[in-house]
Protein backbone atom coordinates (compact mmCIF):
# COMPACT_ATOMS: atom_id res chain seq x y z
CA UNK A 1 0.00 0.00 0.00
CA UNK A 2 1.56 3.47 -0.61
CA UNK A 3 2.79 5.21 1.59
CA UNK A 4 0.55 8.37 1.89
CA UNK A 5 -2.35 5.81 2.69
CA UNK A 6 -2.21 6.02 6.52
CA UNK A 7 -4.36 4.85 9.33
CA UNK A 8 -4.81 8.54 9.94
CA UNK A 9 -6.37 9.22 6.50
CA UNK A 10 -8.67 5.76 6.50
CA UNK A 11 -10.31 7.62 9.53
CA UNK A 12 -10.35 10.93 8.02
CA UNK A 13 -12.57 9.53 5.24
CA UNK A 14 -14.42 7.52 7.69
CA UNK A 15 -15.31 10.34 8.92
CA UNK A 16 -16.78 11.49 5.68
CA UNK A 17 -19.41 8.87 5.63
CA UNK A 18 -22.64 7.52 7.91
CA UNK A 19 -23.30 4.18 8.58
CA UNK A 20 -25.14 3.82 5.56
CA UNK A 21 -22.88 5.67 3.30
CA UNK A 22 -20.03 3.17 4.46
CA UNK A 23 -22.78 -0.12 3.80
CA UNK A 24 -23.78 1.12 0.21
CA UNK A 25 -20.01 0.90 -0.47
CA UNK A 26 -20.33 -2.19 0.62
CA UNK A 27 -22.88 -3.93 -1.26
CA UNK A 28 -21.35 -1.49 -4.64
CA UNK A 29 -18.20 -3.72 -4.07
CA UNK A 30 -19.48 -6.98 -3.81
CA UNK A 31 -21.79 -6.33 -6.97
CA UNK A 32 -19.55 -4.40 -8.80
CA UNK A 33 -22.05 -1.79 -10.36
CA UNK A 34 -25.16 -0.79 -9.32
CA UNK A 35 -28.12 1.49 -10.51
CA UNK A 36 -29.41 4.11 -8.43
CA UNK A 37 -32.84 2.34 -8.77
CA UNK A 38 -31.55 -0.75 -7.16
CA UNK A 39 -29.31 1.00 -4.59
CA UNK A 40 -32.59 2.79 -3.95
CA UNK A 41 -34.69 -0.53 -3.18
CA UNK A 42 -31.67 -1.36 -1.26
CA UNK A 43 -30.89 1.25 1.40
CA UNK A 44 -33.71 3.54 0.70
CA UNK A 45 -37.15 1.06 0.64
CA UNK A 46 -37.57 2.30 4.29
CA UNK A 47 -38.66 5.92 5.71
CA UNK A 48 -40.00 7.83 3.42
CA UNK A 49 -43.66 8.92 2.46
CA UNK A 50 -43.33 8.06 -1.29
CA UNK A 51 -41.12 6.76 -3.94
CA UNK A 52 -40.28 10.31 -5.00
CA UNK A 53 -39.06 11.22 -1.80
CA UNK A 54 -36.86 7.92 -1.65
CA UNK A 55 -35.35 8.88 -5.10
CA UNK A 56 -34.49 12.48 -4.31
CA UNK A 57 -32.74 11.07 -1.29
CA UNK A 58 -31.07 8.10 -2.93
CA UNK A 59 -29.64 11.26 -5.39
CA UNK A 60 -28.68 13.07 -2.80
CA UNK A 61 -26.59 10.91 -0.96
CA UNK A 62 -24.84 9.42 -4.01
CA UNK A 63 -24.05 12.69 -5.16
CA UNK A 64 -22.42 13.73 -2.06
CA UNK A 65 -20.45 10.26 -2.41
CA UNK A 66 -19.18 11.08 -5.99
CA UNK A 67 -18.39 14.34 -4.75
CA UNK A 68 -16.32 13.06 -1.88
CA UNK A 69 -14.31 10.14 -4.58
CA UNK A 70 -16.06 7.68 -3.14
CA UNK A 71 -18.02 6.30 -6.23
CA UNK A 72 -17.94 6.90 -9.98
CA UNK A 73 -21.31 7.00 -12.17
CA UNK A 74 -20.50 5.57 -15.48
CA UNK A 75 -20.93 7.50 -18.98
CA UNK A 76 -23.41 4.43 -20.11
CA UNK A 77 -26.79 5.03 -18.58
CA UNK A 78 -29.72 2.57 -17.81
CA UNK A 79 -33.20 3.91 -19.78
CA UNK A 80 -31.85 6.72 -21.64
CA UNK A 81 -32.26 10.59 -20.57
CA UNK A 82 -36.01 10.25 -19.58
CA UNK A 83 -34.70 8.36 -16.84
CA UNK A 84 -32.69 11.08 -15.00
CA UNK A 85 -30.47 10.30 -12.26
CA UNK A 86 -32.09 7.06 -11.51
CA UNK A 87 -30.80 5.92 -14.70
CA UNK A 88 -27.22 5.98 -13.55
CA UNK A 89 -24.85 2.96 -12.91
CA UNK A 90 -22.17 3.35 -10.07
CA UNK A 91 -19.13 1.82 -9.62
CA UNK A 92 -16.45 2.17 -6.63
CA UNK A 93 -13.91 5.08 -7.47
CA UNK A 94 -10.12 3.90 -6.71
CA UNK A 95 -10.31 6.03 -3.36
CA UNK A 96 -13.39 4.10 -2.13
CA UNK A 97 -12.19 0.89 -2.66
CA UNK A 98 -9.06 1.65 -1.30
CA UNK A 99 -10.46 2.48 1.70
CA UNK A 100 -13.03 -0.59 1.91
CA UNK A 101 -9.67 -2.56 1.60
CA UNK A 102 -7.73 -0.51 4.08
CA UNK A 103 -10.87 -1.92 6.70
CA UNK A 104 -10.62 -4.91 6.18
CA UNK A 105 -6.34 -4.92 6.08
CA UNK A 106 -6.04 -6.25 2.78
CA UNK A 107 -3.17 -4.50 0.16
CA UNK A 108 -4.33 -5.49 -2.98
CA UNK A 109 -5.49 -3.35 -5.42
CA UNK A 110 -7.69 -2.95 -8.60
CA UNK A 111 -7.60 -1.14 -11.50
CA UNK A 112 -9.99 0.74 -12.57
CA UNK A 113 -11.87 1.09 -16.17
CA UNK A 114 -15.10 2.06 -17.95
CA UNK A 115 -16.52 -1.57 -18.59
CA UNK A 116 -18.09 -2.60 -21.63
CA UNK A 117 -21.90 -2.91 -22.54
CA UNK A 118 -22.56 -6.62 -22.35
CA UNK A 119 -20.36 -7.02 -19.05
CA UNK A 120 -22.86 -4.02 -17.91
CA UNK A 121 -25.94 -5.16 -18.98
CA UNK A 122 -25.04 -8.78 -17.58
CA UNK A 123 -23.64 -7.37 -14.26
CA UNK A 124 -26.62 -5.55 -13.08
CA UNK A 125 -29.03 -8.13 -14.30
CA UNK A 126 -27.51 -10.43 -11.68
CA UNK A 127 -27.21 -7.21 -9.00
CA UNK A 128 -31.27 -7.14 -9.86
CA UNK A 129 -31.23 -10.49 -8.63
CA UNK A 130 -29.34 -10.15 -5.76
CA UNK A 131 -31.37 -7.25 -4.43
CA UNK A 132 -34.83 -8.95 -5.02
CA UNK A 133 -32.64 -11.76 -2.61
CA UNK A 134 -32.31 -9.02 0.17
CA UNK A 135 -35.93 -7.90 -0.39
CA UNK A 136 -37.14 -10.66 0.59
CA UNK A 137 -35.24 -11.53 3.22
CA UNK A 138 -35.91 -7.95 4.82
CA UNK A 139 -39.50 -8.76 4.45
CA UNK A 140 -39.68 -11.63 5.89
CA UNK A 141 -39.93 -14.37 3.28
CA UNK A 142 -36.87 -15.94 3.70
CA UNK A 143 -33.71 -16.07 5.87
CA UNK A 144 -31.04 -15.34 3.90
CA UNK A 145 -27.59 -17.21 4.48
CA UNK A 146 -25.18 -16.49 2.48
CA UNK A 147 -25.10 -14.58 -1.30
CA UNK A 148 -21.49 -14.04 -2.68
CA UNK A 149 -20.96 -12.78 -5.65
CA UNK A 150 -17.88 -12.82 -8.31
CA UNK A 151 -15.30 -13.57 -7.13
CA UNK A 152 -15.91 -14.66 -3.71
CA UNK A 153 -17.96 -17.30 -5.09
CA UNK A 154 -15.65 -19.43 -7.83
CA UNK A 155 -14.59 -22.35 -7.24
CA UNK A 156 -10.87 -23.52 -8.54
CA UNK A 157 -10.53 -27.56 -8.75
CA UNK A 158 -8.43 -29.50 -10.63
CA UNK A 159 -8.79 -31.19 -13.68
CA UNK A 160 -8.31 -35.06 -14.83
CA UNK A 161 -5.37 -34.08 -16.68
CA UNK A 162 -4.06 -32.23 -13.49
CA UNK A 163 -4.36 -28.60 -14.65
CA UNK A 164 -6.16 -26.12 -12.70
CA UNK A 165 -9.71 -24.71 -13.62
CA UNK A 166 -11.97 -22.49 -12.36
CA UNK A 167 -15.99 -22.62 -11.72
CA UNK A 168 -17.17 -19.19 -11.88
CA UNK A 169 -21.49 -18.95 -10.93
CA UNK A 170 -22.57 -14.99 -10.91
CA UNK A 171 -24.05 -16.07 -7.46
CA UNK A 172 -23.71 -18.56 -4.54
CA UNK A 173 -27.00 -18.01 -2.69
CA UNK A 174 -27.98 -19.97 0.50
CA UNK A 175 -31.30 -19.51 1.73
CA UNK A 176 -33.49 -21.27 4.50
CA UNK A 177 -36.69 -21.24 6.42
CA UNK A 178 -37.84 -22.70 10.11
CA UNK A 179 -36.41 -26.24 8.33
CA UNK A 180 -35.15 -26.30 5.42
CA UNK A 181 -31.37 -24.62 3.52
CA UNK A 182 -31.20 -24.65 0.02
CA UNK A 183 -28.15 -24.00 -2.02
CA UNK A 184 -27.44 -22.90 -4.91
CA UNK A 185 -25.05 -21.79 -7.61
CA UNK A 186 -26.95 -19.01 -9.99
CA UNK A 187 -26.12 -18.23 -13.61
CA UNK A 188 -27.86 -15.43 -15.36
CA UNK A 189 -28.71 -15.77 -18.72
CA UNK A 190 -29.41 -12.78 -20.58
CA UNK A 191 -30.62 -14.93 -23.81
CA UNK A 192 -27.44 -13.78 -25.84
CA UNK A 193 -25.19 -16.77 -25.47
CA UNK A 194 -25.54 -19.67 -28.09
CA UNK A 195 -26.91 -22.69 -26.46
CA UNK A 196 -23.35 -24.51 -27.22
CA UNK A 197 -21.23 -22.19 -25.20
CA UNK A 198 -24.11 -23.03 -22.13
CA UNK A 199 -23.84 -26.43 -22.13
CA UNK A 200 -19.89 -26.03 -22.38
CA UNK A 201 -20.56 -24.00 -19.20
CA UNK A 202 -22.82 -26.84 -17.89
CA UNK A 203 -19.70 -29.31 -18.44
CA UNK A 204 -17.81 -27.48 -16.23
CA UNK A 205 -20.29 -28.00 -13.23
CA UNK A 206 -20.59 -31.18 -13.89
CA UNK A 207 -16.92 -31.76 -13.35
CA UNK A 208 -16.55 -30.26 -10.35
CA UNK A 209 -19.35 -32.11 -9.33
CA UNK A 210 -17.47 -35.31 -10.05
CA UNK A 211 -14.66 -34.29 -8.11
CA UNK A 212 -16.41 -34.44 -4.84
CA UNK A 213 -14.98 -31.43 -3.12
CA UNK A 214 -18.28 -29.02 -2.73
CA UNK A 215 -19.70 -32.46 -1.36
CA UNK A 216 -17.04 -32.72 1.09
CA UNK A 217 -17.16 -28.94 2.15
CA UNK A 218 -20.82 -28.55 2.31
CA UNK A 219 -22.29 -32.51 2.76
CA UNK A 220 -24.42 -31.74 -0.61
CA UNK A 221 -23.70 -29.99 -4.07
CA UNK A 222 -26.10 -26.84 -4.63
CA UNK A 223 -28.04 -26.78 -6.94
CA UNK A 224 -27.27 -25.00 -10.08
CA UNK A 225 -29.78 -22.78 -11.21
CA UNK A 226 -29.70 -21.26 -14.33
CA UNK A 227 -31.84 -17.82 -14.71
CA UNK A 228 -33.11 -17.24 -18.47
CA UNK A 229 -35.17 -14.14 -19.97
CA UNK A 230 -38.42 -16.30 -20.80
CA UNK A 231 -40.10 -19.44 -20.19
CA UNK A 232 -39.39 -20.25 -24.01
CA UNK A 233 -35.40 -19.67 -23.43
CA UNK A 234 -35.80 -21.94 -20.26
CA UNK A 235 -37.69 -24.93 -22.45
CA UNK A 236 -35.09 -24.90 -24.99
CA UNK A 237 -32.09 -24.95 -21.94
CA UNK A 238 -33.99 -27.43 -20.17
CA UNK A 239 -34.50 -29.67 -23.81
CA UNK A 240 -30.67 -29.37 -24.08
CA UNK A 241 -29.15 -30.46 -20.99
CA UNK A 242 -31.69 -33.43 -21.20
CA UNK A 243 -30.48 -34.41 -24.33
CA UNK A 244 -26.83 -34.08 -23.43
CA UNK A 245 -25.84 -37.52 -22.70
CA UNK A 246 -22.34 -36.21 -20.65
CA UNK A 247 -24.43 -34.26 -18.30
CA UNK A 248 -26.95 -35.23 -15.32
CA UNK A 249 -29.80 -32.94 -16.10
CA UNK A 250 -31.19 -33.33 -12.82
CA UNK A 251 -27.87 -31.13 -11.12
CA UNK A 252 -29.38 -28.82 -13.20
CA UNK A 253 -32.89 -26.21 -12.93
CA UNK A 254 -33.86 -23.59 -15.19
CA UNK A 255 -36.66 -20.94 -14.07
CA UNK A 256 -36.97 -17.89 -15.65
CA UNK A 257 -36.24 -14.50 -14.38
CA UNK A 258 -39.77 -13.64 -12.84
CA UNK A 259 -39.94 -16.76 -11.10
CA UNK A 260 -35.93 -16.59 -9.91
CA UNK A 261 -36.35 -16.07 -6.34
CA UNK A 262 -38.89 -18.09 -5.71
CA UNK A 263 -36.64 -20.97 -6.95
CA UNK A 264 -33.94 -20.25 -4.76
CA UNK A 265 -36.04 -20.47 -1.63
CA UNK A 266 -37.61 -22.97 0.55
CA UNK A 267 -40.48 -24.96 -0.78
CA UNK A 268 -40.88 -27.91 1.10
CA UNK A 269 -41.76 -28.45 4.48
CA UNK A 270 -40.28 -31.83 5.72
CA UNK A 271 -38.50 -31.22 8.21
CA UNK A 272 -34.76 -32.12 6.54
CA UNK A 273 -31.73 -29.49 7.37
CA UNK A 274 -30.18 -28.91 3.66
CA UNK A 275 -31.67 -29.47 0.11
CA UNK A 276 -29.79 -30.11 -2.81
CA UNK A 277 -28.34 -32.69 -4.81
CA UNK A 278 -27.30 -35.43 -2.32
CA UNK A 279 -25.98 -37.19 -4.89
Amino acid sequence: MNSSWTPYKTQMLLQLLTDRDLAMLQDVEQLRLLSTRQIQRLHFGIGHATISAATRGTVRVLGRLENRGFLVRLERRIGGIKHGSSGNVWQLSATGERLLRALRGDGARRRFVEPGAPFTDHTLEVADLAVRLREAARDGRVDLLELDAEPECWREFTASHGGPLWLKPDLYVVTANAVIEEHAFVEVDRGTEHMPAILRKCAVYQRYFLTGNEQHRQGIFPAIVWVVPSEQRAAKLRASIRDDPTLTDTLFRVTNAQNAVAMLTPRDEQPVTKRRNHL
